[in-house]
């Protein structure tokens, strides 16, 4: 599975971030639906279901406008979020197969703003990343990236 042997403190710690990864995808995943109550709220005033009359007959603009704005940023946020945890729960797996060295380091650093769980999650994740056993375990990093000598 790798080029060069692992210590077994370095495996340890790939496979319990591994499994972290995993966990803190799912919280990711569950926090990022909290949203879904702006989303009804929106396509009910869209469709009419959430009636949103003004007292006067005349109104400056058009309630579904408003709607849509829920819709929109609701949809964004879940989204995104979602796309987060996906992402998490894929560096996980690249980090129990040690493979896509960049990606976990990237990931990492963008679960660093889902705050307290990423933050920890990425913090201990980059710490262990950029040891030069644990890039040299990885499948595929170039030599020149671990800071071994390349052979003639």
């Amino acid at each position: 599975m790798s080029t060069t042997p692992l210590g077994a403190q370095d495996a340890d710690h790939l496979r319990l971030l591994s499994i972290f990864h995993y966990v803190v995808a799912g919280i990711t995943a569950l926090f990022s639906l909290f949203p879904l109550i702006h989303l009804l709220m929106g396509l009910a005033i869209v469709t009419g279901h959430l009636p949103m009359e003004s007292e006067q007959g005349n109104e400056p603009f058009d309630p579904r406008l408003f709607g849509w704005f829920f819709v929109a940023f609701a949809g964004a946020f879940i989204a995104g979020g979602l796309t987060l945890a996906g992402f998490m729960a894929y560096a996980g797996r690249c980090l129990a197969q040690r493979r896509r060295h960049v990606l976990c380091m990237v990931v990492a650093g963008i679960s660093c703003c889902f705050m307290p769980f990423g933050t920890v999650l990425g913090v201990f994740t980059l710490i262990v990343l950029v040891r030069p056993s644990v890039k040299a375990a990885f499948v595929g990093v170039p030599a020149s990236l671990t800071g071994e000598p390349s052979a003639p």
